[in-house]
This record gives C-alpha cells, sequence and structure tokens, in this order.
C-alpha cells in the first residue's frame, strides 16, 4: 500500500449516505467541502487563505478566534491590518493577496454591506473563482444567508445608501449585488447563537487543513497516494466514530508497506471531529530512553492542549496526562512504535482520555498489539500489480502510466519491488529523468542500484529481533530458495514454502517454533494457514538477510557466517578458508567446470550448524569430506550423492535432527551402537550400494525413514522394530530386500507404509498388527494372488497395490469401515465371471468415474463410505468408483 488521493464522488445514494455517516465532518461540512476541494493541479500559492470580513462586527471577536485557530494548523492565512489606508479602492496589495491564495473565507455580518471595501475585496474574490478556481467559503455570522443572496434586510439599507452616493458607479454597484447573489447562494456556515463558535472553527478550519493541506503534504512532496482506499474505509469502520467509548485501535504491516501513510490520512481526515489531537512519532531506538519517554509525553500534551507542557519525569508526565485528558475527547496516533515500554507512558489506559476519544498505533509486530488488547488492527498488505505500476510510474515519470516504450522496462522493477510501496518509490526516484540505455542498464544489475533507502527502513524490524530469531531470520533469507524449493512454488514478490515438505518440517524443529511465530508478528515472514501450513518472505526481506551476512565481511567469505552463493562456497572449500564464523553451508547445485574441492577445508568450521549440498556432478573431492565435517554442533546434513563410500567412526553428529544423503554410495552408514538422541528424520533413497540398515537403538526419536529404491538393500536391522515414534517408513523399490521383515517390537504411532517388491507371494502378518496404520502400499507383487485380510486394521484409510497377480474383486469382509480411497491394479486379466455385467459392458466403455454400486463381493457404498476406488486388472479393465462419504 502506499496512498491514493480519495475519490470526491460516489455512484449511489446509499454510497453518499454512508459516507456521510463514516465522515469527518457533517453533511453541511461535506456541501463545504465539495464546493471547495482543491485540485491537485493547482501550483503552490503565497497564501493558503485569505480572510474577507467587516472589522468593526468581527475583527476582535470570531475573526481574530478563526484567524489564530488557522495559523496554530500551519495554514499560511492574508488579514489585512486594520493600519492599513484604506482608499477609494482596493490596494494592489489585496488584490494580489486575493489572487494568490487558494481560499477565501467571506464573513458576511451584520455592517458587512456597509463597507465599500468589503464589497470591493468580494468582487475581486468572485472574479478570481472564476479565473483560477478560487475556492469560497462563506460565513453568515448572525445574518441570514437569504438576506445576503437577496440584499434584503441589513443588506438592503446598505445598497440603498451606496446607489443614493453619487461617487459610485451603478454598475459597480451590480458588480457588487451580483458577488453577494453568487456568495449568498454557496453553502458554507450559519452562526446564530445556537452553536459554540469554537466548535465552528475548528471545523472551518479543519476542512481546510485536510482539504489544503494535507493534500499539499502528500502531493506536493511527492508522497504520491494509490491502493489506499479500502484500507482507508477498514480504518474508518474501526473507528465507528458513533460510538462514544474510548477505542485502541492498531496499524501493522511489514516496513515500507504505507502505515504511517494510513495513519497520517486518518489523522487529517478525523482530527476535526476531536477536542485536541497529536501525531507522535516513536520512530527510533532511543524513544525507549526514559528522558525520551518525557519528551514524546511533553509533545503529545503540547500539541493536544495547545501551550507548551514542561515534563522532567515520565512518571510525573503519566500523572500530567491521566488529569489533563481525562474529560477531553483525543485523537492521538502513536506512530511505528517499536517498544513495549512506550505504551504505558504515552497510551496506558482508556480511562486517561475522555469519552470518544481515539488512540492509533503503527508498529510492524502484530502481537505488540494483541498484548495491549486494542480494539481492532488493520493490517496494510502489499499492493497489486495495477497499483504498484501505477505508484511507480508516478515516482518514475510523474504518470499514471509509464510511456509505451517503457512498459516493459517498468514492470521489471514493479516485479522486483513486490508490491513494496517504500521500494517502487525509491527505485521509480531513481530512474526518474534516466535515458532507456540507463534503465536497461539498471534492470540487468538491479544490485547495483542504491537501496540503501530501501534496506534499512525493513533492517529496522531486524534489530528489534532476539538473537536466536536472528539467527533464524539470516537462515531462512540465504537459504529459503533452497529449504523451500522441495514443495513449494513461486510468487510475485515472495518465496513460498509448505510445510508438506519434509525436509523443511524438520528443518523447522532446528528453531524455536515461537521464533517462526514472532517473524511472523513482526512481518518479516507471512503465514497462511490453508491445506496445511504455508509461510512466505517477501524477496526483499530475503535481499536484505542476504546483504546482512555479506557485510559481516565483504571481502572475506570465509569470514560470514553463511555460505550460499555459489562463488563463495567453491572458493572457501577449494582454497581452504574456512573459518569458526561458518554456521551454515547450502548449495542446491553446482553447474561449474569441473572443480576438486578439499575435504580437510571443513575441519576449521567448529561451529557448522547447517550442511546442504544438492546436485554435484562436475566436483570431486580430495578426502573424506565426512572424515573432516566438526559434527559437535551439527543440526541438519543434506547432501544428494555424497561421495562418501564409509561412515568414518570419528563423525559423531549426536544433535543432528535431519540426515539425508539421497543417492549415496554407503554400503553401510555407523557400525554398532551411535547415539543420535534428536533424530527425526533420516533419508537414503535411492543409495543402489546400501546393503543393510544401521543400528537405530539409539535414534528411538526417529519419526520418518526412508529407504526407498535401494535395489542392493537386503538386510533390515532389527531395531526398526522399537521406534516406538516412526510414522512413516518407506521400503519400496528394495528389490532384494523380499518381503517386509519379521519385526518384534511394537511400533506403535506408524502410520504410513510402502511395501517392497517381493516375488512371495504370503502377504506378511506382521503388518495386520500395525493398530495406527492409515496408509498401506504394495509395489510390484506379481505372486500374490489372494487378497489380504486387512480387517484388523481399524485405522487404515489408503490402500494401494501395483503389480499384483489379484483377480478376483475384494470381499467387503477383508476391508475395514475405515477405508477412504482403495486402489487395486493387476497385471491379469479379471475373468468375466469375477465381473460386474452392468459395470463392464465392453470392457474399454466404463467411465472413469462412476457413482454406481456393484452387485457383487465389493459391496455398497453405504458399506464402504469410500471417496475414490479405483479397480484395474489390465491395461483394457479399469473401474472407477467415487462415492461420497457422507452417504
Amino acid at each position: 500500500m502506499a496512498t491514493q488521493r480519495p475519490s470526491s464522488s460516489t455512484n449511489s445514494e446509499d454510497t453518499r449516505k454512508r459516507k456521510r455517516d463514516n465522515s469527518s465532518c457533517s453533511e453541511e461540512d461535506e456541501k463545504i467541502i465539495s464546493s471547495s476541494s482543491p485540485s491537485s493541479s493547482t501550483p503552490r500559492s503565497k497564501y493558503d487563505v485569505f480572510l474577507n470580513f467587516y472589522g468593526e462586527d468581527t475583527r476582535r471577536s470570531f475573526t481574530d478566534h478563526l484567524y489564530f485557530d488557522l495559523k496554530r494548523k500551519g495554514i499560511l492565512v492574508f488579514r489585512d491590518d486594520e493600519s492599513l489606508e484604506r482608499g477609494k479602492s482596493i490596494s494592489p496589495e489585496l488584490m494580489q493577496a486575493i489572487q494568490e491564495s487558494q481560499y477565501a473565507i467571506v464573513i458576511f455580518s451584520a455592517n458587512y454591506a456597509s463597507s465599500k471595501w468589503c464589497l470591493q475585496e468580494l468582487a475581486e474574490i468572485v472574479e478570481w473563482e472564476e479565473k483560477k478556481n478560487l475556492r469560497i467559503i462563506p460565513i453568515f455570522y448572525r445574518v441570514n444567508p437569504s438576506d445576503v443572496r437577496n440584499q434584503t434586510g441589513n443588506f438592503a439599507e446598505a445598497f440603498a445608501a451606496h446607489e443614493e452616493d453619487l461617487k459610485l458607479d451603478i454598475k459597480e454597484i451590480d458588480t457588487w449585488r451580483n458577488a453577494c447573489r453568487k456568495v449568498g447562494n454557496i453553502s458554507g456556515e450559519h452562526i446564530n447563537g445556537d452553536r459554540y463558535e469554537s466548535t465552528i472553527i475548528q471545523q472551518i478550519s479543519g476542512i481546510i487543513f485536510y482539504n489544503y493541506t494535507m493534500l499539499n503534504i502528500l502531493i506536493h512532496d511527492n508522497q504520491k497516494i494509490v491502493g489506499i482506499n479500502s484500507h482507508v474505509e477498514e480504518m474508518t469502520n474501526l473507528l465507528h466514530m458513533e460510538s462514544n467509548d474510548v477505542r485502541f485501535l492498531g496499524i501493522h504491516g511489514m516496513g515500507g508497506v504505507g502505515k504511517t501513510t494510513l495513519a497520517e490520512i486518518i489523522y487529517y481526515r478525523f482530527s476535526c471531529r476531536f477536542e485536541g489531537s497529536s501525531f507522535i512519532s516513536c520512530t527510533g531506538e532511543k524513544s525507549t530512553a526514559a528522558p525520551n519517554l518525557a519528551s514524546l509525553q511533553k509533545q503529545l500534551l503540547s500539541m493536544i492542549m495547545q501551550q507548551e507542557i514542561h515534563i522532567w519525569d515520565h512518571r510525573d508526565g503519566i500523572m500530567l496526562m491521566r488529569n489533563r485528558l481525562r474529560n477531553k475527547k483525543v485523537l492521538i496516533i502513536l506512530d511505528d512504535v517499536n517498544c513495549e515500554k512506550l505504551l504505558p507512558a504515552l497510551a496506558g489506559d482508556p480511562k486517561w482520555f475522555g469519552l470518544g476519544s481515539r488512540v492509533i498505533i503503527t508498529c510492524r509486530d502484530s502481537h505488540l498489539l494483541k498484548r495491549n488488547k486494542v480494539n481492532g488492527m488493520c493490517e496494510v498488505q502489499l499492493l497489486q500489480t495495477a497499483d504498484a505500476l501505477q505508484l511507480f510510474s508516478l515516482s518514475a515519470f510523474d504518470k499514471t502510466n509509464p510511456p509505451e516504450n517503457y512498459k516493459d522496462l517498468s514492470m521489471d522493477f514493479v516485479s522486483y519491488a513486490g508490491g513494496l510501496p517504500l521500494a517502487l518509490k525509491v527505485l521509480g526516484r531513481f530512474l526518474f529523468g534516466r535515458t532507456i540505455d540507463l534503465w536497461k542498464s539498471a534492470r540487468d544489475n538491479l544490485e547495483a542500484i542504491p537501496k540503501t533507502e530501501i534496506f534499512d527502513i525493513l533492517k529496522l524490524s531486524f534489530d528489534g529481533l532476539e538473537e536466536s530469531q536472528k539467527k533464524l531470520f539470516l537462515d531462512l533469507a540465504c537459504f529459503f530458495d533452497t529449504v523451500m524449493s522441495l514443495a513449494g512454488i513461486h510468487t510475485a514478490g515472495y518465496s513460498v514454502s509448505s510445510l508438506l515438505s519434509i525436509n523443511f518440517k524438520y528443518f523447522m524443529e532446528i528453531y524455536l517454533a515461537i521464533d517462526f511465530e514472532v517473524l511472523v508478528d513482526k512481518s518479516l515472514l507471512s503465514k497462511q494457514e490453508y491445506s496445511g501450513v504455508r509461510y512466505f518472505m517477501h524477496d526483499l526481506l530475503e535481499k536484505m538477510g542476504q546483504e546482512i551476512v555479506s557485510l559481516e565481511c565483504p571481502k572475506e567469505a570465509g569470514r560470514r557466517s553463511r555460505l550460499f552463493r555459489e562463488e563463495d562456497v567453491l572458493d572457501v572449500l577449494k582454497n581452504d578458508t574456512g573459518t569458526n564464523a561458518i554456521e551454515s553451508i547450502f548449495l542446491d547445485s553446482c553447474w561449474s567446470t569441473k572443480e576438486r574441492l578439499n575435504a580437510k577445508a571443513f575441519s576449521k568450521m567448529r561451529n557448522l550448524r547447517l550442511l546442504h549440498f544438492g546436485c554435484f556432478e562436475s566436483i570431486t573431492w580430495d578426502g573424506n569430506p565426512l572424515k573432516y565435517i566438526p559434527s559437535d554442533k551439527l543440526r541438519f546434513l543434506s547432501w544428494f550423492q555424497c561421495p562418501s563410500k564409509s561412515w568414518p567412526s570419528s563423525f559423531q553428529p549426536k544433535n543432528l535432527n535431519v540426515l539425508s544423503m539421497r543417492a549415496s554410495g554407503f554400503k553401510q552408514l555407523w557400525k554398532g551402537l551411535m547415539v543420535l538422541d534428536n533424530l527425526k528424520y533420516l533419508n537414503l533413497s535411492g543409495s543402489q550400494e546400501l546393503i543393510e540398515t544401521p543400528d537405530l537403538s539409539g535414534a528411538l526419536n526417529l519419526e520418518e525413514i526412508d529407504f526407498s529404491d535401494c535395489e542392493s538393500l537386503c538386510k533390515v536391522h532389527p531395531s526398526i522394530g522399537f521406534l516406538k515414534r516412526l510414522k512413516d517408513l518407506s521400503l519400496n523399490g528394495c528389490s532384494r530386500l523380499g518381503n517386509f521383515p519379521n519385526i518384534q517390537g511394537d511400533m506403535i504411532s506408524l502410520k504410513s507404509l510402502r511395501l517392497p517388491s517381493s516375488e512371495v507371494s504370503i502377504f506378511p502378518s506382521v503388518i495386520c498388527s500395525l493398530s495406527s496404520l492409515e496408509c498401506l502400499c504394495l509395489d510390484d507383487r506379481p505372486s500374490l494372488e489372494k487378497f489380504p485380510d486387512l480387517s484388523r486394521l481399524k485405522s487404515l484409510k489408503e490402500f494401494r497395490a501395483y503389480g499384483t497377480a489379484i483377480t478376483q474383486i475384494p470381499s467387503t469382509n477383508l476391508l475395514p469401515k475405515s477405508i477412504r480411497c482403495f486402489e487395486l491394479v493387476g497385471e491379469k486379466r479379471m475373468p468375466r465371471e469375477s465381473r460386474d455385467s452392468d459395470m463392464f459392458i465392453n470392457d474399454c466403455s466404463l467411465p472413469k468415474q462412476s457413482s454406481y454400486p456393484t452387485n457383487r463381493d465389493i459391496g455398497s457404498p453405504v458399506e464402504y463410505e469410500t471417496e475414490w476406488m479405483h479397480i484395474r486388472c489390465d491395461d483394457d479393465v479399469s473401474l472407477s468408483i467415487s462415492l461420497s462419504s457422507s452417504i
């Protein structure tokens, strides 16, 4: 989100009514706004407001109060001095002041029309209203607006006197009459004693402040407004201005997303509805120190009370705020709150403030808002592509759309920014006025673009983290794409991962779960819970984290905490330049020319926690890497096609959580007992040389084991039967293993089992003792002719069998009632007498999905309550049944 110019019109009466109900001012005020809101194309004028009034009626009362209230809000006001010499016509000074003003406030009073000076000014105002769209706000001070329009009452008497004055030209008098008639028809404020004048003055100054001053701040200072309307509407609803209670509200989101801009718009739009208001910027660490708390309290109170308040100690400030504000309706914005200490000192309790007060807190930490029990929160989202392109174009071209020959280039930069308004503005300003060749150069080397301004803002969230959270963030920033790619996707501006990824699931267990939540709360990660949990990290946050690591030692990669770039990893391992600083190495693939790396280079990395190597086909090693890798602190080891042929006895990674050695060259892992109390995940799939599984009695916390496609595997160590926490075991593709081992022990947690291919015709009975089993897969069983009795597996939901010799559809009695998915694929043709005649008419004509029940052994849909069933007995015969479990 950045900001967007609010719409001045709506399409329906209902919408207009709703906007009036939720707006900052009354319906009468909105008429003034609609007739006087400025054009963004109007250049800055010398004065914001020109005051036109009759001095003897209002100079020392209403006009004086209005003048000082406008000045207090920083509005530039021209008010003629009573010492100015008054001649027959208005002076050039006054005429120039009218021409150089954005607003003219005309205060009609009882004796206004008696002043030729006032009427001359009015005629000039009307003329310039037509020439340069000067906005006019009329105030009828104790006079009837109809007297002004129709020149009746006091105005009739005054004009009659003017017409008797032979020195006046009748045409000039007619000009005055027309000016009174025109301005008298403009909706304005009628002051007749039924309301407090101070309230009316605040409303008028508030209208001008919002409709002119605020837009000047946001437009003329290049704070382009795009994509904010929905957030303004959400905040308007949360403010619930009709309610007389005290409400605390929060605005949160990642750094640079537009929280402050949204807060400013809400402040300028609604401040005129309160008796006092204050916008406090809490940016910076120093604001948490006691002297600075007192300074912020002084600023807040002085703005609300409109007088200088002295506070020397923040404890005294709390007492003073309680006493001064408890009966006052106030609007307070606390912007960029980054510390818990700020809120107790600045807005510790709703009881501090008068009825109808509103306190809005902006911060990056949503949990801080929850802890302080705000009444509602608005999360500022990143911009969609269309809005992002518009904001970028406004910054780069001062236009809402880029020129035709810059469109594709602009989209490249918009994609890089990932919808972050701060980045869009910084990039746009950097490219403003540059040639298309320079744009292309910048696009081709985005890393060379000055990004300090972006990263400094984003880094504030990182700086506020605890050490363990910083470590997690940097690991994710450097290795996110690698770890997440196992089951992730990529969307514009985000790296994405799903916890369905096994490696990432256990990668998470290396860290405290609460640290992930803290990163989410502080907008450094995004979390989405839909079909599992997905985490998102914005590309620019990822780049910022990588930049932090690079700056640890810009010239020597071996002195950085994390290695993730191919050239850095190869340089350190080839030239033996590693140090104690290195904690993690992640390299998913290496496509360089053939390199020979020094295994001894690992020996200096005594703080190594994480090691991941992907496809390294062009790499050879001088020595066995496992012999030199320090193992004491290693938590995550993933190495595809690990070159080691043997497991060194010196390699004792006692703290290891994840061991993944897919397609390795091991014949055997460790010999004897290896104590690995923290190991949760073991994967040696595709290791063609592996002959037997290791003794796992020292790894009793294992949850997932994958030995699939280990074609030489012929022995499973009996310790596997005593892994009471094992949930997933894969032995499919292990052709030499034969049948499932006759396990002793109790695998009480096993939920998923994939069995190896086998020529054995007997189904292993030990499987029926696995009471928690939910998914069972049989792979390539050409001798299995009889469907096994699975009725004892009361938890079984999914059964799949491939390459069997089964020719009979199984009886209902052989399957548990819990079954939800059933797939049976055979190699032999099913005899026609065993098929359902209604379902198999021509063998090949059967539809893939059918809700028809069968008439033979397979039973009825009600009996099975299955969601999906597929039976294929040869290439020509296939039965698929989709049944609803709600039947």
